[in-house]
C-alpha cells in the first residue's frame, strides 16, 4: 500500500489524494497517516526534481569570448548565472569572505578591494553588480546618496570609463520610491553616456525561484533588448527544501519558550494573519541578511512534526535563494547568512544572462546620436556629479 502511494507522487496530485482515500477505506489503513506519507514522498520527490535543475544548469561553462565584469560581486550570485550562460566574469568585492567564496567556487578571479571612483580596471565588454543598497533599502535608514555606501558614482565611472556593450545592475526596490529622484538622476547619467535604458521590478518568484524577492533591474544597451519571460507557476519551500526541513540534528537551533513568546508578541504588533514560518505549499518570504543570520522576531524558521520551530540551515537558505548544493560558502556561519541574504539568486541572474546575450550578440547597434535624440526626448536634464 505504501509503495503504492510512493507512486503515486509522479502522477496527478489532486486525483491521488482522492484515490489514496479510496486505498485507505479499501485497506483499512488510517487515512491521516496515509495522506502524511503522501505529503512527505511529494515533497521529497518535488525538491529532487528542483535540486537536479539547479544543480545541472547554474554551473560555470565558458562559450563566450566576452570579459564580463562584476563590480560589487558579493559571493557571486549574480556572476554564477552569468557563467552559466558561458561568460567569463572577473569580480570585485571588498568583503574576504564572499570574495573567497566567488573564487572557490566558479574559479574566476574576484579582488578584494574597496572600489572607488578613477579605478583601473581591466578591459570588458560587458559590465554587471549589485551597487550597495543599504543606502535605499526600505528594511535601510533610507539615507540615499548622503550614505557612505552608495556605490552609484563607482559604478556610473566605470561604465564612463570603460563603454561596455551592455551593463546590468540590480537594486532594491526602494530605489523606485523614497529615493525615485536618485534613480532618475542615475538614469539620465547613464543615458548621457550613449545608451538605451531598460528598467524593471522583478520578483523572483516569476522565475522559478522559491521566494517572493521583488528588485529592481536595469539595463543600459545600443541595440535592443527583452526581459527575460516571467513564470507564474511557483516553485514552493517544498520544491525546494522538502527533504530537508522535517530533519533536524544537534546542531538545529531551536526556537526556545520566550522566544516564541517574543515572536508571538512581534507577530501581533506586525498584524501578520498566520505565523511567519516557512509554508511547504508556498514560496519564501524574502531571504536577507537580518532575517536569517539574526535571532529576529521575522527569521526564517521551519516548523517540525512534533510542535517545535528551527531557524533554517545554511544549506536550506541557500535552496532557497536558488544556489546549488555544490557551492560552498567561504567563512563563518554568520557571513554564510550574510552572503546569501545579499545575493541576486542564480536562477533570475541566469535568465537575465541570457537576455543580456541575446541582446550583445545583435550586429544591429543604433548611432549614438539617435540614442542621444531619444533619450533627450525620455529623461529631464539632470546630473549627478
Amino acid at each position: 500500500m505504501l509503495f503504492d502511494i510512493c507512486f503515486l507522487c509522479t502522477i496527478d496530485i489532486k486525483f491521488n489524494i482522492l484515490f489514496i482515500k479510496f486505498l485507505c477505506v479499501k485497506n483499512m489503513i488510517n487515512e491521516e497517516i496515509a495522506l502524511q506519507f503522501f505529503t512527505f514522498e511529494l515533497m521529497t520527490f518535488e525538491a529532487t526534481n528542483y535540486i537536479r535543475y539547479i544543480n545541472e544548469i547554474l554551473r560555470p561553462k565558458q562559450t563566450e569570448d566576452a570579459v564580463v565584469l562584476d563590480l560589487f560581486a558579493g559571493c557571486g550570485g549574480l556572476a554564477l548565472g552569468f557563467e552559466a550562460a558561458g561568460f567569463k566574469t572577473i569580480g570585485f568585492e571588498m568583503n574576504g569572505a564572499a570574495s573567497e567564496s566567488y573564487i572557490k567556487n566558479l574559479g574566476s578571479p574576484c579582488f578584494p578591494v574597496k572600489l572607488e571612483v578613477g579605478y583601473d580596471y581591466p578591459l570588458a565588454d560587458i559590465i554587471i553588480g549589485g551597487p550597495p543598497c543599504q543606502p535605499f533599502s526600505v528594511g535601510g535608514n533610507q539615507k540615499g546618496i548622503e550614505d557612505s555606501r552608495d556605490g552609484f558614482p563607482i559604478f556610473i565611472d566605470a561604465v564612463k570609463r570603460l563603454q561596455p556593450k551592455v551593463f546590468m545592475f540590480e537594486n532594491v526596490r526602494g530605489l523606485l520610491y523614497t529615493n525615485k529622484w536618485y534613480f532618475d538622476l542615475i538614469r539620465n547619467e547613464l543615458a548621457g553616456l550613449g545608451y538605451y535604458i531598460e528598467y524593471r521590478l522583478l520578483n523572483a518568484v516569476h522565475y522559478k525561484v522559491p521566494q517572493n524577492r521583488e528588485r529592481l533591474f536595469v539595463v543600459g544597451h545600443k541595440s535592443s533588448f527583452k526581459f527575460p519571460k516571467s513564470h507564474y507557476e511557483k516553485t514552493t519551500v517544498s520544491d525546494a527544501i522538502g527533504d530537508l526541513m522535517t530533519e533536524f540534528s544537534e546542531d538545529s537551533k531551536f526556537l526556545n519558550a520566550s522566544m516564541d513568546a517574543y515572536i508571538a508578541k512581534y507577530e501581533r504588533a506586525s498584524k501578520c494573519i498566520n505565523p511567519r514560518d516557512l509554508y511547504p505549499d508556498k514560496p519564501a518570504r524574502t531571504l536577507t541578511c537580518r532575517n536569517l543570520a539574526g535571532a529576529t522576531g521575522d527569521m526564517h524558521r521551519v516548523r517540525l512534526k512534533d510542535g517545535r520551530r528551527r531557524r533554517i540551515t545554511i544549506n536550506e537558505a541557500a535552496r532557497l535563494q536558488s544556489f546549488p548544493d555544490w557551492f560552498v560558502f567561504q567563512g563563518n556561519e554568520t557571513q554564510a547568512y550574510n552572503q546569501i541574504g545579499n545575493a541576486v539568486p542564480p536562477l533570475l541572474a541566469y535568465q537575465m544572462a541570457l537576455a543580456i546575450k541575446d541582446c550583445y550578440n545583435q550586429t544591429l547597434r543604433q548611432p549614438t546620436e539617435q540614442i542621444h535624440r531619444h533619450n533627450q526626448i525620455m529623461y529631464k536634464k539632470l546630473t549627478l556629479f
